[in-house]
């Protein structure tokens, strides 16, 4: 994995700022400077380095105050900063670890102990990109997946956990065991009597992963017949919900939206409707859902 990056310096003295330069530059990275604390802040505004190598005591901003400003900062806060310091102190560097270094070097400073720690610490922030992009990828494409299906699927590990369900799948377990954590199979799911009919999958020779299709023995409306309120499609699910007697949070977490987004949709119904509470609501959503069953 290759180490060369972007290097921003912050120094005040000359003869140490040089030796530095000299080194990174050589090295293959691309190096900016700032001589002051202040210098270094503005300089961010512009460009984004991959580490900083940054002098405790300096006129002005000393080292301290300009880390901890960087680190306030949200998208400079993941950025690896290394402290150069002539102070030996215990308290300092621990006042520099406070202040949100990954490290400090200790002047006056060697040149390979410089290259060594820049290169281990880039290092380790490419690996977290990569890991964070990785991750990101990995939800994006669950979620696109769990979207996308219009089957109730779920899958189980061999202990009976979740490990994961179409947005139809936990809709259904939802609407019919109200105790549904989320996580677990509902303990009654296979009986004779239960609602759902259930189909169970495992590829042979292995027994760490279980598929479930679900279906509605007797399919009641669902969530599109309340489109027919003048609601949208996402109004409509979360009418649908709240007409199940579920709050707003647990209709947060069954459709996986923000709580707030979840207080405005049911805003919006009630605007559209023209009512002010729940239950009045549940009745105009039973009214489509079982008419003549309130």
């Amino acid at each position: 994995m290759s180490t060369k990056a972007k290097v921003l310096v912050v120094d005040d003295t000359p003869a140490n700022l040089a030796l530095v330069l000299d080194a990174l530059g050589g090295a293959g990275h691309d190096v900016l400077v700032a001589e002051s604390g202040s210098g270094a802040l503005a300089l961010l505004e512009h460009n984004e380095p991959d580490l900083i190598l940054l002098d405790a005591m300096m006129p002005g901003l000393n080292g301290f105050t300009t880390c901890a400003r960087i680190k306030a900062i949200p998208e400079y806060r993941d950025i690896p900063v290394l402290f150069m310091t002539a102070l030996n102190e215990p308290e300092e560097k621990v006042r520099a670890f406070e202040a949100g270094a990954v490290d400090y070097i200790t002047k006056p400073v060697h040149v390979p102990e410089v290259l060594s720690r820049v290169a281990a610490h880039l290092q380790i922030r490419a690996l977290q990109r990569h890991l964070a992009d990785e991750l990101a990828m990995r939800i994006e494409a669950e979620n696109q997946l769990s979207q996308s299906l219009d089957r109730a699927v779920v899958l189980t590990n061999r202990s009976g956990a979740i490990v994961f369900s179409t947005h139809l799948a936990a809709a259904l377990l939802h609407k019919h065991y109200p105790d549904f954590s989320g996580t677990r199979l509902p303990a009654r799911l296979d009986d004779a009597d239960a609602p759902l009919a259930v189909r169970h999958f495992a590829e042979p020779g292995r027994d760490d992963l279980t598929m479930l299709v679900l279906e509605e023995k007797t399919a009641e409306p669902g969530p599109a017949a309340l489109i027919r309120l003048g609601l949208t499609p996402r109004e409509a699910e979360v009418l649908f919900w709240l007409a199940q007697g579920k709050s707003n949070p647990d209709i947060a977490s069954i459709l996986g939206a923000g709580l707030r987004t979840v207080h405005k949709h049911v805003e919006n119904i009630f605007r559209k409707l023209g009512l002010e509470t729940r239950t009045a609501a549940t009745l105009a959503a039973m009214d489509v859902l079982r008419p003549g069953r309130r």
